[in-house]
């Protein structure tokens, strides 16, 4: 076994979830990461820990989702009844063929996710860990070859978090003191929002492995703008590209995508928050230096931003503001690394991807 498996997996248990004897503990994954899951099972033995495995594997879920009636959906409370004995989750992603489900309908897609809604409000609850294994299918659709992707998944997943969070931390106390913050970018972008009232996260690779972000919440009705997510967003085996999103008060009041709008059809209309954002993000993980249409290494590459619609983090929000809900959380990205800045209360904090605190701002 790859040395590197096994760094992963302690990564996980002992750092992202810290696993206790007694735990119970879930571990989802496709078959494709059978060497991380043994790993992980060794180290939850040595921890006297209780764990059962659940199979990921997408071609199921396809089948079910196809096959299925949306109207009879119902939140399966057999598996609610696990994830509430649960106390650690971990799941792991791992394509084999990452456009799997990629003939499933949008409008079925979304059906199920608000049937799965009180599931995903329990699993987030818990200690939980998402995680991606470098597999052969994953590393096609970034384009790269299998050797250079786990290259690149382990160098994301086994930096020193306690310097990164460090590093973080300077833009944490920034945002977690301001009112408004601006977001520009070329002639396309400029958004602005309230965060006032808010908890900012230091996102140093607990829930997401790999970590690398600041994150906060809006204020609900206070976005404001346009904004061109020059990056693209890969999403039910879709590439969904070229999107611009209008904001009205918080509200989405407009949008348009060059390819794949349906995908976007299916998002907005789960339910009303589907139609707000729930996430304001930085990304701050430089050892992410590429593009792989991976979500949750795209979000974390320096000399981003990423704003997501739907769900807000509940830790995120404060008690005299309005949490968002909704069955969805869909993060896009804009490329700040040329032609933009970042205010907060009027006073540039990062431009064209340099922040403010670093050398050569």
């Amino acid at each position: 076994m790859d040395p590197r498996i096994r760094e992963h997996a302690q990564t996980i248990v002992e750092h992202s979830t810290r696993v206790e004897s007694g735990d119970n503990v879930v571990v989802s994954a496709p078959a494709v990461a059978d060497d991380l899951v043994t790993a992980i099972y060794e180290l939850l033995g040595d921890r006297e820990a209780n764990v059962i495995s659940m199979d990921a594997n997408p071609r199921f879920m396809r089948a079910f989702l196809r096959a299925s009636d949306t109207d009879e959906f119902e939140t399966p409370s057999h598996l609610q009844a696990l994830y509430e004995e649960t106390d650690v989750i971990i799941r792991i992603r791992g394509e084999t063929n990452a456009t799997e489900q990629s003939d499933v309908a949008p409008e079925t897609n979304a059906a199920w996710k608000r049937a799965y809604k009180p599931i995903q409000a329990e699993m987030l609850s818990k200690r939980w860990c998402l995680t991606q294994h470098p597999a052969p299918g994953s590393a096609q659709l970034a384009g790269m070859s299998t050797e250079a992707y786990e290259n690149f998944v382990y160098d994301a997943v086994t930096l020193d978090w306690d310097a990164q969070a460090e590093h973080q931390q300077q833009m944490v106390e920034i945002l977690d003191d301001a009112d408004e913050v601006r977001i520009k970018s070329g002639d396309e972008t400029d958004v602005t929002m309230s965060v006032a009232g808010n908890s900012t996260i230091n996102d140093k690779g607990e829930h997401n492995l790999p970590g690398g972000e600041v994150f906060t919440a809006p204020v609900k009705d206070s976005v404001n703008g346009e904004v061109y997510f020059d990056l693209p967003l890969y999403r039910q085996g879709r590439e969904v590209s070229g999107v611009r999103v209008r904001f009205e008060d918080g509200e989405v009041v407009g949008y348009s995508a060059e390819r794949n709008e349906e995908v976007l059809d299916g998002v907005f209309e789960t339910d009303e928050g589907a139609r707000y954002l729930g996430e304001l993000g930085i990304g701050m993980n430089r050892s992410i230096d590429r593009f792989t249409y991976n979500m949750l290494f795209d979000e974390k590459m320096g000399d981003t931003v990423h704003i997501a619609v739907g769900a807000a983090y509940p830790e995120t929000v404060g008690e005299e503001n309005e949490l968002n809900e909704s069955a969805e959380h869909v993060d896009m990205i804009v490329d700040m690394s040329e032609d933009s800045v970042i205010e907060v209360d009027g006073e540039v904090v990062q431009r064209n991807g340099t922040f403010v605190f670093e050398d050569d701002f």
